[in-house]
């Protein structure tokens, strides 16, 4: 089994910088993590990977420092690990960024499973996954909470639906989307890190995808256009309070009061 697990490098920091012009994340030189929710799709094919022998290839997309989450991924036990890296795929909204994603799979492997997380944490649209999937024309399933059983030709999975607890079963080759806890994310491996230190990552540019028009990447093929985008407010305020504990109850009390929280 061929697995392809789609990651993202957000923002470590709430102290961003906003390009005025375009009103995109400036990332370069940001500190940045690995998205949370990618480990539990990281880990679902790492477990995967242990029960039936599979390959795990990872993909991001993003500026050269995203490198840094690939390595990672090396450390919890991935394979092998690419970068769609070029300025044409700057600004891209969630369309262009999943007809990107799309190209770059067609691009880099062949995958029976392809696994995202259910959202990124600078995004919060849920909807990169599905839409890649259109795009590579292949059945998708999200919200999966629990991989019930995998065969040659199929699995069959649970989704957590806002009311219910489906059950479905879907082909191979398809995509799912899956959501926090579906399984406790590894650390990464300093073992790995030894092991893996001279794994290559392979870097794709424009150039190198097969559609070449430039209008469907980037800003230029982004419909969505944001009218305007800023950084969370730092919320720093505190108070220092002292006395003995009747005294410190009765302030706790009285800005909880206050607050509205009792």
């Amino acid at each position: 089994m061929e697995i392809l697990v789609c990651i993202k490098q957000v923002p470590g920091t709430t102290q961003v910088e906003i390009d005025e012009e375009t009103g995109v994340l400036r990332r370069d030189g940001v500190a940045s993590k690995m998205n949370p929710y990618d480990l539990y799709a990281l880990e679902s094919a790492m477990v995967l990977k242990e029960k039936y022998g599979a390959t795990v290839h990872v993909l991001t997309m993003g500026p050269p420092q995203a490198e840094h989450i690939i390595k990672e991924a090396y450390m919890m036990g991935a394979d092998h690990g690419a970068i769609l890296s070029d300025r044409k795929f700057a600004g891209a909204d969630v369309w262009a960024t999943a007809y990107t994603l799309s190209q770059g799979v067609k691009r880099f492997c062949k995958p029976d499973l392809i696994i995202c997380g259910k959202m990124t944490t600078d995004g919060d649209t849920a909807q990169v996954g599905p839409e890649m999937a259109e795009f590579l024309g292949i059945p998708h399933i999200a919200n999966v909470s629990k991989i019930v059983d995998v065969t040659r030709s199929n699995m069959t999975v649970e989704m957590d639906m806002p009311q219910t607890v489906e059950v479905a079963k879907v082909e191979f080759p398809c995509l799912i989307t899956v959501e926090k806890g579906i399984f406790q994310p590894r650390l990464p491996s300093y073992k790995l890190k030894k092991s893996t230190a001279q794994l290559n990552v392979q870097y794709y540019a424009f150039r190198d995808l097969e559609d070449q028009d430039e209008m469907k990447y980037g800003l230029n093929g982004s419909p969505t256009q944001v009218k305007r985008i800023f950084p969370p407010v730092g919320n720093d305020a505190h108070e220092i309070w002292e006395g003995d504990s009747d005294t410190l109850t009765n302030q706790m009390f009285n800005a909880l009061m206050r607050l509205k929280f009792i």
